[in-house]
């Protein structure tokens, strides 16, 4: 980064949106739906459930929203992918378990990775994947964990890394619960930064502060508590003092997101107060590290997020400020 931008993110992130003397780009966004995202079922009531896809298809309609947008399609025969990360001990445990949702996690899986493919061809500036069943939880039990089966953001991690030569990859999780599962993927590894948000007390009783990895991976590793009552001011302070300083040193050549909206206020199962103006705020403040240091591109995923119509919302707002 050179002094001149170096400066102008030193301003820019001292605010929580972009001021109005600052010239806004068009952004060229990217959006995964597929309609077998609405036929995954762990069980009846489950609150991961296929409602979830449902209302933010209908929320996004409802905006207006598709008709400035361009829509993705998941990518094919993107198992040997998922090996990056699991392996095939886990694999063929879910294959032989739920072979059902096997075949739905690949597909939420071929949605980040077509994302990343049109970010990289720069078909799209950024994308979102409004995919399920979500993946931050998943390591190689061989079963599912947090309603996770396979990893999608790391293994979109790799696949950046490995198919389009990307060295450095920022992972930001602002879902109400640890990514344990990306925290393990990368815990020595040096070439992805994984800064996340969430409540160390919930499931899965992971992300302490004190964990910062190990290795090579040493100081790759960012995790900040946020108990319950935390609002968007206090997320967004965060977000300025530990995520800014620690991207800017990075230098990301890819920014992804595991965009959980457990974290929104009125969730089932969160207790955060963060609202859709919220979501907004640091959507604008990724897309601040993302235009200085990796020409905009960002792929954002759903992960959690369990009141229905809040999470549609929350979902509408971060797509709403990803195309801005």
């Amino acid at each position: 980064m050179n002094e001149v931008n170096r400066r102008q993110f030193l301003a820019l992130s001292a605010a929580t949106v972009f001021s109005k003397n600052v010239t806004a780009k068009s952004r060229r966004t990217g959006l995964v739906l597929d309609e077998r995202f609405s036929q995954h079922h762990i069980s009846k009531a489950h609150p991961e459930s296929p409602a979830r896809y449902q209302a933010i298809t209908q929320h996004l309609l409802e905006h207006n929203l598709l008709n400035d947008i361009t829509l993705l399609h998941p990518k094919e025969d993107c198992e040997k992918w998922v090996k990056t990360i699991h392996s095939l001990e886990h694999i063929n445990a879910i294959k032989t378990n739920q072979p059902q949702t096997h075949q739905y996690a690949l597909i939420a899986t071929g949605g980040v990775l077509a994302s990343v493919d049109a970010v990289c061809a720069g078909k799209v500036d950024n994308a979102f994947c409004a995919s399920r069943p979500p993946g931050h939880h998943a390591k190689n039990t061989g079963q599912e964990e947090g309603f996770c089966y396979y990893n999608h953001i790391a293994i979109a991690a790799r696949y950046a890394q490995q198919h389009y030569g990307l060295k450095k990859i920022l992972i930001i999780d602002w879902d109400y619960h640890h990514g344990n599962g990306t925290e393990w993927a990368f815990y020595s590894d040096a070439s992805v930064l994984y800064f996340s948000t969430h409540d160390m007390f919930a499931y899965p009783g992971t992300g302490f502060p004190d964990r910062k990895g190990e290795g090579e991976g040493k100081g790759f590793n960012i995790n900040v508590h946020l108990g319950c009552g935390v609002t968007d001011d206090d997320i967004i302070e965060v977000f300025q003092q530990s995520l800014m300083p620690a991207a800017t040193k990075f230098e990301p050549d890819l920014i992804l997101i595991s965009a959980g909206f457990d974290s929104r206020q009125d969730d089932l199962l969160g207790c955060h107060h963060i609202t859709d103006k919220g979501f907004v705020s640091l959507t604008n403040m990724v897309k601040m590290l993302a235009d200085i240091h990796c020409d905009g591109k960002i792929v954002s995923l759903l992960e959690g997020g369990y009141n229905i119509q809040g999470n549609a919302s929350a979902v509408t707002a971060h797509i709403s400020a990803l195309m801005e």
